[in-house]
């Protein structure tokens, strides 16, 4: 499974790739406004960090503007995948883009219809909103398996995207669930590493390795 960070953060961006365990990066118009820079530069910028998928959403609304746009973001550099939000128009939109040889990742999937939808015309990628779901009492994992079930059904190339996680919970679950790729916060991404019972026992032998060591020296 793929691990990228929902950010667009560029400190949260390079901590994440010091490690070589990122293999992409999700943003969206939120994630861009907060860095208070030009979209198309700010986007370069995470390109020159991380060589792998990167998404950056459109803004439009229509078929016709989200075309154009698309095209205008997939010249930014090869690694930019063009996210369409998953309404009528952007189903058009990725049609089109698709066919044109442009990668497109259909964001805000909810439901498994959806998903085929997006599939058929095209998608690169299928960014199902897991933990939103959850918010509401729904099951976002009952989506993703629902989802890599039909796609393997019928052989569709689309990657699942598992989104909107919000804890190493949802990171596990997706991986069972056969998501391909998971996106995280750059917070999540540091919590995968973590667990008490690592940080009890290295305690544990650098203080025994310490008193032997101590012992020796003195001795």
């Amino acid at each position: 499974m793929k691990f990228f960070l929902d950010t667009a953060n560029l400190e949260e961006i390079r901590a994440g790739a010091e490690f070589g365990l990122v293999d992409g990066v999700t943003t969206n118009p939120s994630l861009i406004a907060k860095e208070g820079r030009p979209m198309h530069e700010h986007i370069r910028a995470i390109c020159d960090i991380v060589d792998g998928d990167i998404s950056a959403e459109v803004v439009s609304t229509t078929a016709r503007e989200m075309i154009l746009e698309g095209r205008s973001l997939a010249r930014i550099h090869p690694n930019v995948v063009v996210k369409c939000p998953l309404i009528p128009e952007g189903i058009k939109a990725t049609r089109a883009l698709s066919s044109e040889g442009v990668r497109v990742n259909v964001t805000l999937c909810f439901t498994p219809v959806q998903a085929l939808l997006a599939a058929k015309a095209g998608a690169y990628i299928i960014s199902p909103f897991i933990g939103r779901l959850d918010d509401i009492a729904a099951s976002g994992m009952d989506l993703i398996r629902h989802i890599v079930q039909i796609y393997r059904n019928y052989g569709y190339p689309t990657k699942v995207l598992a989104a909107s996680i919000r804890g190493p919970l949802h990171v596990l679950e997706v991986g069972l669930a056969g998501a391909h790729i998971a996106t995280m916060p750059y917070k999540v991404f540091q919590s995968l590493f973590k667990h008490p019972l690592t940080d009890k026992g290295l305690a544990a032998f650098l203080a025994d390795y310490q008193k032997v060591f101590q012992e020796t020296t003195v001795g």
